[in-house]
């Protein structure tokens, strides 16, 4: 149980002192009567008895007083933040409500009181701390900025206050959410100084060895170290005045914290550590900051940079002329800015005592908007910048940093990440979705799996549908179903592209398995009639059908929407159609010509089981030529797997070639000849040519002139002088292929022969 509250001596002391300070500081922002009420508000807690100790076993409302102080001193904040600091510990142990405070002190106190409750049931959820979207979550419940501002002061005078707590459970905590929650906020809002003293103080806390010896490394040199830089600095001065140059210096050591990141990034002892010191030359150039604002002329603007680049390389040089420069850490961003437009240039150098320093060379203008404007000190750090955060946090700069800019701030209200909402798995886990992302967005986003099968969620407890929009600070829980499928309008369910693509590939996945499902079983269908499926006249009937995509003919045999018998006979009907006309006149011109050999050689012959050897030097494996290419010896080969367990072989240039491999790469076998080519195999030309008398008889004279040279059949068609016809030869190899459709070339009036 909590320690009841008693003032100690020391303690009353302690919040008397504090009470003048801060009453004197924040005496003109006060309205009549707030003293007054705060007073009595003050004593009816102490007198109460109600108010517990923390953890720590630390004083509430000194506390409240400490950071009051913080908050006045770092920040800023005056009557309406401190009033809200010192009122939170009533509110949180149930003495004051939110309503009482509203009318006693008004809507100014009672919603930054609001605000801190809020975020305090964030924690209840039990997210990720160190997760950036968790800081994120926290801005945008913050309806007021000067809640997180509060936040980060509590925590820095909390940690200044545990330092010899006996809880060291809860200090761990306290200082692990200070590294990777506090400390990070501050940095985003620009206030360094806190965000330096958060960081130092949970390194203390959590690598107390790492700390100390850091610390005594720097107590051991503090003097030496000032009348170093001192040292550095007074040459460079005088140089930098020799030259004409107007400019003033800032000489620094980096913080325990930084050394300490850098001792672990470099993997290396602190005397090893590169930028111990660090320098700032900033470069006064004349007339630049007004001037450059009012400038409208492009001209003008270009030449005044020019101007600056030039004096910063200038001080560079006679810089780098002093001291040895390290090659290795030049960062030039003036001649290519960073992409958020910091511009500046660092060089390491020896100094004197062979110690490194860093050097930044800027003018004012570059220097004010890395530590104010568009590239703020915490960007070029490498902290990602979320949208629409930098012109907010520009305008937090300005409102601090103005006298009178305290009265703005009381009706300043956040509206970051107003197009994106935070929520929370089951776990705590913390996810970022756009405004309108729905529980299937959602699913998506923790696996495909999970998406593809996602029937709904629980929100909060609640079943809801899988279109329910998401909320910040919803808890989600995705419900699956196995007999879920994606379904085209999911489409226009989702927000996110992570979530249209996956669905995409899903529909894309369901439609090639559908279609593999649809062909094995047409091809079966085709096998219990008896009938060998071609995939050239396959293809032909699948376009006769009226279908663009195959796989939207194979979808519909899937679906059912097409007869699978009636696709059969309209297969039929076309192999069919496709037989030559037989015939034994012989034609005295090409228009009524047709040959059909009485006694031909059948379509694929007898093979040697050396002819062709299949995937790895396998043999006697059952295979035919495909008649939608009729390969022979010589042509550059592939096997394709049937559907009974045979092989087809292929030529690599067959039309189907593309569509096999891409659709049924798994089937696809390699294959090469091997022997001597001595069988015989069936190949078509195609002969085009002036429809001249005895064009013909030329043809098949040079045919029958050929040794093991057979000519199966011949079926020409004439029309307006032209004809068109195919030529069925067996023949050996293509070498012998070839060199007989050169011969048909040189016929006159042929005009194209082609192998089909």
């Amino acid at each position: 149980m909590a320690e009841r509250l008693e003032f100690t001596p020391q303690e009353k002391d302690e919040t008397l002192v504090l009470y003048q300070r801060v009453r004197e500081q924040i005496a003109s922002s006060l309205i009549e009567g707030d003293e007054e009420r705060m007073r009595k508000m003050l004593m009816n807690a102490v007198e109460s008895q109600q108010v517990n100790r923390n953890i720590f076993g630390l004083n509430p409302i000194l506390l409240g007083f400490q950071t009051a102080q913080l908050v006045v001193n770092e920040i800023g904040l005056r009557r309406d933040g401190v009033l809200a600091v010192l009122l939170r510990p009533s509110v949180e142990q149930g003495l004051l409500t939110i309503d009482e405070v509203r009318r006693q002190f008004g809507e100014s106190v009672s919603r930054i009181l609001y605000g801190l409750q809020r975020i305090q049931e964030l924690y209840q959820k039990n997210p990720v701390i160190e997760s950036e979207n968790f800081r994120n979550l926290l801005l945008s419940f913050a309806e007021d900025m000067r809640v997180i501002l509060i936040m980060i002061a509590d925590r820095v005078n909390l940690m200044r206050q545990i330092r010899d707590t006996s809880h060291a459970e809860a200090k761990r905590k306290v200082s692990e959410e200070a590294a990777y929650l506090y400390a990070p906020l501050a940095h985003k809002l620009g206030l360094y100084k806190l965000k330096s003293e958060l960081e130092d103080l949970s390194l203390k806390y959590l690598e107390h060895d790492a700390y100390y010896h850091i610390k005594d490394k720097l107590s051991e040199t503090k003097q030496s170290r000032d009348a170093y830089i001192e040292h550095f600095i007074k040459p460079v001065s005088e140089r930098l005045k020799e030259a004409g140059l107007k400019f003033h210096i800032k000489g620094r050591t980096k913080s325990i914290h930084s050394i300490w990141q850098k001792m672990k990034k470099q993997k290396c002892a602190f005397e090893g550590v590169y930028d111990l010191f660090a320098i700032r030359i900033i470069l006064e150039v004349s007339g630049e900051r007004k001037e450059a604002r009012d400038m409208t002329d492009g001209k003008e603007v270009r030449e005044l940079h020019r101007t600056e680049v030039m004096q910063c390389w200038q001080a560079f040089a006679l810089v780098t002329s002093m001291y040895q420069p390290n090659p290795k850490r030049l960062r030039d961003w003036l001649s290519v800015p960073k992409s958020n437009g910091y511009e500046s240039l660092h060089i390491t150098v020896l100094g004197p005592e062979q110690k490194w320093v860093e050097v930044q060379i800027r003018t004012e203008r570059m220097d004010e908007i890395a530590e104010r404007g568009v590239a703020a000190h915490w960007r070029y750090k490498g902290v990602k910048s979320e949208s629409g955060l930098d012109d907010w946090l520009t305008n937090i700069r300005t409102m601090l940093e103005m006298s009178d800019g305290m009265e703005a701030m009381d009706q300043f209200k956040m509206d970051l990440y107003e197009d994106e909402v935070f929520v929370f798995t089951p776990k705590g886990d913390l996810y970022k979705f756009p405004k309108g992302a729905t529980v299937l967005d959602f699913a998506y986003h923790i696996h495909s799996k999970i998406g593809n099968s996602c029937v709904g969620a629980r929100i909060n407890g609640k079943v809801v549908s899988l279109r329910q929009q998401l909320q910040s600070g919803d808890q989600v829980e995705i419900m699956t179903s196995a007999n879920q499928k994606p379904k085209q309008d999911w489409l226009n369910m989702v927000k996110t592209s992570r979530a249209k693509s996956k669905i995409r590939l899903a529909l894309k996945e369901t439609q090639v398995k559908e279609g593999l499902f649809a062909k094995e079983t047409l091809e079966r269908k085709f096998k219990n009639r008896k009938l060998e499926m071609d995939e050239s006249i396959m293809q032909v009937l699948i376009r006769k059908l009226g279908f663009k995509e195959v796989s939207d003919f194979y979808r519909q045999v899937a679906s059912g929407e097409l007869d699978v018998n009636h696709v059969i006979d309209r297969y039929v009907e076309l192999q069919q159609g496709d037989q030559p006309v037989t015939g034994n006149n012989v034609a005295e011109s090409a228009a009524n010509f047709v040959l059909e050999k009485s006694h031909l050689s059948p379509l694929t012959s007898n093979l040697s089981d050396d002819v062709l050897v299949i995937d790895r030097n396998l043999k006697g494996i059952d295979y035919q030529l495909a008649r939608c290419c009729q390969p022979i010896y010589g042509d550059p080969v592939f096997g394709f797997v049937t559907i009974s367990g045979g092989i087809k072989i292929h030529r690599e240039d067959c039309p189907n070639a593309p569509e096999l491999k891409k659709r049924f790469g798994y089937r696809i076998v390699r294959a090469k000849w091997s022997g001597k080519g001595s069988s015989q195999y069936a190949i078509t030309l195609r002969v085009i040519g002036n429809d001249d008398i005895g064009i013909v008889n030329n043809l098949t004279s040079i045919i029958s002139k050929e040794e093991k040279l057979i000519l199966r059949s011949i079926n020409i068609d004439s029309h307006d002088g032209l004809f068109s016809g195919t030529l069925t030869l067996m023949i050996d190899d293509n070498t012998r292929l070839e060199a007989l459709v050169k011969k048909l070339r040189t016929v006159k009036g042929v005009k194209q022969v082609e192998r089909l």
